[in-house]
């Protein structure tokens, strides 16, 4: 089994900026990235229902 990649928040926003901007596809910028095209679509719903926080345990 592969590591786990953490992500900072930032990052997050900036995947999720990347994704709504619709100038490129989500597969696309996935790729470049290396995070799974299902993760983005998660993570934009996150920003949707919590405005931009991430919830999670705050390492």
């Amino acid at each position: 089994m592969g590591q786990r990649r953490r992500c900072t928040p930032e990052f997050r926003r900036q995947t999720v900026q990347l994704l709504n901007a619709g100038q490129r596809p989500a597969a696309e910028i996935a790729r470049e990235l290396g995070i799974p095209r299902n993760r983005f679509y998660k993570r934009q719903k996150e920003v949707a229902v919590h405005g931009g926080a991430f919830p999670g345990s705050g390492r």
